[in-house]
């Protein structure tokens, strides 16, 4: 037997041993819930992991809701996109980056509108998805208490899923979610000197 086709047996072997884990592991789980997940970390990928779920979510048929804080002074590619869609709520309600806006008491009135309007939406049970964009960020500022938002988070429909973005999710969060990925910065375009794209950064 030659070189390549040893390689392939043994390919063929261990994808045999690795198929009989992942079997035993699916038919383990075998729980269906709504899910928390948290998209944090510095690097780039955040909401747009976020959106995509959303566009995935729709064509299962499902319903998805979107309240975006801090961002606000500017449109965006995901706002123009899904807001014109029957079965998405989208809804903008920042004032722009903390350091545009230079007020906090302006920024804690903005987010806590922001989260009443959030928690409509996490006692509707019609909304199967929905996306809290940048909520990390009002939780690090501390423009709300972590505690009530977990509270409010706890109190959801038990089928539906909510996807929390922005960097620096506090403890508290990453400990009450089922999913947490942290995006790492390996490199940027924005450092090079290359402004913010359309379609790419918004």
């Amino acid at each position: 037997m030659n070189q390549e086709a040893n390689r392939n047996e043994r390919h063929k072997a261990r994808m045999e041993r690795k198929k009989a884990v992942m079997d035993e592991r699916i038919h383990k789980a075998d729980q269906e819930q709504g899910l928390l997940l948290v998209h944090t970390g510095n690097g780039k990928g955040k909401s747009s992991s976020a959106f995509g779920m959303l566009a995935r979510a729709l064509g299962h048929g499902m319903r998805g809701a979107v309240v975006q804080f801090i961002k606000g002074k500017d449109s965006t590619g995901e706002e123009r996109f899904f807001s014109q869609l029957p079965d998405v709520e989208f809804h903008v309600t920042g004032d722009g980056f903390t350091w545009e806006t230079q007020n906090r008491e302006q920024d804690i009135a903005t987010a806590r509108k922001g989260w009443e309007l959030a928690l409509g939406l996490l006692q509707d049970e019609r909304i199967d998805m929905l996306i809290l964009d940048e909520l990390n960020i009002v939780l690090k500022e501390r423009y709300l208490p972590v505690e009530e938002v977990l509270q409010g988070l706890n109190r959801r429909p038990a089928h539906q899923h909510v996807v929390v973005t922005g960097r620096g999710a506090p403890q508290e969060l990453i400990d009450a979610a089922d999913t947490v990925t942290e995006m790492c910065l390996v490199k940027h375009a924005f450092s090079a000197g290359i402004k913010a794209q359309p379609g790419v950064e918004f």
